[in-house]
């Protein structure tokens, strides 16, 4: 047999770990907000950061400097032992399977700050192999450490092979909490011309046909990642997890920003992240449902309490589609209503 069946599929991977989760636990995630713990004034802001984002995440991959990967992990650790905020997930993103640095990071984390952290970010997931070794690790090291609940791998889909083979590692552990686009390194990777991080691009786009008696021709620009977030949203949503859009590197295109973190919220991304502070902002806006969006939707949930039939809301058709389309939308609103008081207002929760 080539599947693990399903009751040896929860069964933790090591003597003395913590069972898997059987469903994800519920968080909102409008974004993943990235801090260098190597740098000390970062270090000492992590606590208030906390109290404005989704996600808080150390990151020690990319962005840190090789001479600065021993400093960044230490400083996670430190951070992570102090963390005391059970509303807001404490991530890292480590360094990747080939790297120098791999090893070490998930030995300090786990050993030293393992019931702490909620999710291990993984970069440059290729296939289902990448997953399968970091689960029986993290299953090693919690038994070892006596770590009490299993620490979740969200995987970055940063390479033409991870595309291929993002149903797999979707489907690859109980661990797997979600997957990232990874826009730059998966431009290169496909051999993209583009120096962009994230967004669009200008010469991508569709010409309109030449018209008689007219002398210009209108390029309407197109979206470079619709084909890979809806193919990764499709593999998160068939395993159960979850999907996001990763970073857009222009700080100074804030719009720009507001438009892709919406393409991929419309498409069924659960957040994006936040590399620059005022971007946060921009994901706790586009990620919470629209407020006209969600009092219409609960007027759908309110006809149809059981989900079931038909019936008309200002002059439109609702049946059991549009009934699931609602309770998305609600559900949602109700998990932001949650954290920010003016929302819930809102939204009438």
């Amino acid at each position: 047999m080539s599947v693990k069946p399903p009751r040896k599929f929860f069964e933790p991977l090591a003597i003395g770990a913590p069972a898997p989760y059987r469903e994800l636990p519920v968080r909102l995630e409008r974004m993943i907000h990235f801090f260098p713990p190597h740098n000390e004034k970062m270090r000492a802001k992590a606590a208030e950061m906390g109290r404005n984002v989704d996600v808080l995440l150390g990151n020690l991959e990319d962005a840190i400097p090789a001479d600065a990967k021993d400093a960044a992990r230490a400083g996670f650790v430190e951070v992570a032992k102090a963390w005391d905020n059970p509303n807001t997930g404490l991530w890292t993103r480590v360094n990747c399977l080939n790297s120098p640095w791999f090893l070490d990071d998930m030995n300090a984390i786990v050993g030293e700050a393992g019931d702490k952290v909620d999710v291990v970010m993984l970069p440059k997931v290729e296939g289902p192999w990448d997953i399968h070794y970091l689960d029986q690790l993290l299953a090693q090291l919690e038994a070892k450490h006596s770590v009490r609940r299993p620490i979740m791998i969200h995987a970055i889909l940063e390479t033409a092979l991870g595309v291929e083979n993002v149903a797999a590692i979707c489907q690859a552990s109980p661990r797997m909490h979600g997957i990232s686009l990874g826009p730059a390194d998966l431009a290169a990777s496909r051999g993209m011309k583009t120096t962009r991080v994230g967004g669009g691009h200008p010469f991508y786009g569709v010409l309109e046909d030449a018209a008689e008696g007219k002398s210009g021709r209108t390029l309407f620009q197109q979206d470079l990642w619709h084909y890979t977030v809806a193919k990764m949203v499709d593999a998160c949503q068939s395993a159960g997890i979850k999907a996001f859009y990763g970073p857009f590197g222009d700080f100074s295109d804030d719009a720009a920003c507001e438009a892709q973190f919406r393409n991929a919220f419309l498409l069924g991304c659960a957040g994006g992240w936040s590399l620059h502070p005022k971007q946060i902002d921009i994901a706790k806006k586009v990620f919470s449902p629209d407020v006209a969006e969600v009092l219409f939707a609960r007027k759908i949930l309110e006809a149809m309490p059981d989900g079931t039939g038909a019936v008309m809301i200002d002059g439109k058709m609702q049946d059991d589609a549009t009934w699931k389309q609602a309770k998305v939308m609600v559900d949602l609103a109700r998990a932001v209503a949650a954290k920010d008081p003016e929302m819930a207002k809102a939204y009438g929760l």
